[in-house]
């Protein structure tokens, strides 16, 4: 059967949460594009930010990319698609060179930076929280972070999660 239903008529998708892992500026990518997405479409979303996706809701953002342990990567380069192998990270400056190549790739086809993105969650009124253990962890202040996140730890998370009909981990 085909489903003919609208956006905002979604009958078995009304509440989603995301745990974001990464934050690579490549990692940082999905959890906003799905978020941001679903919430576009009525759907009730909720990001908790952990471990290396925490630094994503830093005022001042300066994602990077690595080329290490990415086999997948490749860039669009003079009408190829050229893929970088792990021993090029080895090379000094090639991760900057790869983050700039990519911010220019991201720029030039139009795609919204993560900054904007993060800045559609916070206006799709998308629910942030920020793992507690990480910030202690990793001696991170709640004034370093985006205005309007929450701060709790995993038991916040899963009290949302329980209730989610869609769960991503990423």
């Amino acid at each position: 059967m085909l489903d003919t239903a609208k956006p905002g008529e979604l009958d078995n998708a009304k509440s989603m949460s995301i745990i974001v892992t990464k934050g690579t500026l490549d990692w940082a990518y999905p959890p906003f594009i799905l978020a941001t997405t679903a919430a576009a479409m009525d759907i009730n979303v909720t990001m908790f930010f952990t471990f290396y996706g925490l630094p994503l809701l830093n005022r001042k953002l300066d994602l990077k990319i690595s080329t290490l342990g990415n086999p997948a990567m490749q860039m669009p380069i003079m009408g190829m698609h050229m893929a970088m192998p792990n021993l090029v990270s080895a090379i000094p400056g090639v991760d900057r060179l790869t983050t700039t190549m990519m911010k220019n790739l991201i720029k030039k086809k139009g795609v919204a930076s993560i900054e904007e993105l993060r800045e559609a969650a916070v206006d799709l009124e998308i629910r942030m929280i920020g793992c507690q253990m990480t910030m202690d962890l990793f001696e991170f202040n709640k004034e370093d972070m985006i205005d309007g996140i929450e701060i709790g730890g995993a038991a916040t998370y899963m009290e949302t999660a329980v209730k989610s009909d869609i769960n991503l981990y990423i």
